[in-house]
């Protein structure tokens, strides 16, 4: 018996390529369909969690929302990896900037995803595991940024399961050189680890916690295109 279409997406088996570039927020992706994609075909709305397949440089790509948090990109992955046959997954969103040395609108390619999440648990490992990106596709949109002269840096980034947090200890993940905060890479390296898939997360920096910086939701909608860019060379 076929596992799809699933309870989240109501595509059918071949309606979605082996490389999806996802974002939380489906205007965002509904973006990326109009602006980028050629002959963009709509393959999901269940939730209102928009999806496209369509062609980019001639190559087949599909573009889809993963909502917000570990617990909604984990069940948007664990489907596309599990049932749907993509092999590679690039994340496309927004974080919050801690280091000093990165300013709004730069790029954050995720080397690596701390988080303080239990979704890890689930696995029943003996220890702790490290959530790390492809480094295919790591090298390639390092090289992309170079290429195109984006600003950008490379390291470990905080997956967080608060977005208003009590007590948020920013400068002890300062101290242990945490670039940003978001909330699902981290999500996204486990299920690319357990189903023997890739993914990579890149970001646009929207607001910087140690200044106070920050940008509109439109902007962040809108005009964060540079990461998209980078996404798109990698298919």
């Amino acid at each position: 018996m076929s596992n799809t279409p699933t309870p989240h997406i109501s595509a059918k088996e071949g309606d979605i390529a082996q490389t999806v570039i996802m974002a939380g927020d489906p205007l965002r992706v509904k973006f990326m369909a109009d602006n980028y994609l050629d002959n963009p075909v709509q393959f999901n709305n269940v939730r209102g969690m928009l999806g496209f397949t369509g062609t980019f440089g001639g190559r087949p790509v599909s573009v889809m929302g993963h909502g917000m948090g570990i617990p909604s990109i984990g069940i948007y992955t664990y489907e596309l990896f599990n049932f749907y046959g993509v092999k590679s997954i690039i994340r496309v969103g927004s974080a919050g900037a801690y280091s000093k040395d990165l300013r709004i609108g730069d790029l954050v390619i995720a080397m690596g995803a701390c988080t303080d999440s239990n979704y890890g648990a689930q696995f029943g490992l003996p220890g702790t595991f490290c959530p790390i990106a492809d480094y295919d596709l790591l090298v390639r949109a390092v090289d992309t940024c170079g290429k195109l002269g984006y600003r950008h840096k490379v390291g470990n980034v905080l997956s967080s399961d608060i977005f208003y947090h009590d007590n948020p200890h920013i400068e002890k993940w300062v101290n242990m050189g945490v670039l940003a905060v978001e909330m699902e890479a981290a999500a996204l390296y486990m299920n690319a680890a357990r189903s023997g898939n890739r993914a990579l997360a890149l970001f646009t920096v929207s607001d910087h916690l140690m200044t106070g910086e920050a940008t509109t939701s439109e902007q962040r909608q809108n005009t964060f295109t540079n990461m998209m860019d980078v996404a798109l060379s990698l298919i």
